[in-house]
């Protein structure tokens, strides 16, 4: 069996498009959480992030032979995610849907494994208040400067890739990065100082 974690994503997409599956499961392996985490706080639903992950992966899967692999894999992935989920939410704008069941022709394929509980950005317990309130903060910013502050900081992409992913001028991208991290200053300078007081008077 190849040893496909000291080549890059683009050998593994391209071995993919040769069949590989084997070379597809160690792209999934490698993006799936972080992916996970940029959809979580984008769609503010935990369900809805691991089945959009789920559908962003089988996507990719089918497209594989499109990709060119003289560009960036994460760049086509996150275009791919970040399209699905704008669906999402254009979708929860027009409709109140309810789940009432499983549909029976819902298949699951195994691409993707749902991430560990422990992993859900916000539910580690001892750091559940500063946690939350940084997770609230991300959720309060506009729609913009959060995609690209997740993006940028969350997943470290450069400001080309999320220029192309999101489809806006290099420029645009570097104001929306900057306007959303003094933004998230300015909420979280509340809670810095609470904790720089409890720090201090416990000195």
């Amino acid at each position: 069996m190849d040893n496909f974690t000291t080549i890059s994503d683009e050998q593994l997409a391209a071995k993919s498009q040769q069949g590989s599956l084997d070379a597809y499961e160690e792209l999934v392996r490698r993006h799936e959480t972080k992916l996970f985490h940029f959809l979580c706080l984008k769609l503010s639903s935990r369900e809805d992030a691991e089945d959009l992950a789920q559908k962003t992966f089988l996507t990719a899967w089918k497209r594989i032979e499109l990709f060119r692999c003289d560009s960036k894999f994460t760049t086509w992935l996150y275009t791919i995610a970040g399209n699905l989920a704008k669906t999402e939410l254009r979708r929860r704008k027009r409709w109140h849907w309810v789940p009432i069941g499983p549909s029976d022709d819902d298949e699951r394929v195994s691409f993707f494994e749902p991430v560990a509980r422990d992993l859900m950005p916000g539910d580690r317990s001892d750091t559940t208040t500063v946690h939350g309130s940084v997770i609230a903060a991300i959720h309060r910013l506009p729609e913009e400067f959060r995609e690209a502050v997740l993006l940028r900081d969350l997943n470290g992409l450069s400001y080309e890739e999320i220029s192309k992913i999101i489809n806006r001028p290099v420029g645009t991208v570097k104001s929306r990065v900057n306007r959303g991290r003094i933004r998230l200053q300015k909420n979280l300078r509340p809670l810095a100082e609470e904790v720089i007081g409890n720090l201090s008077a416990t000195a």
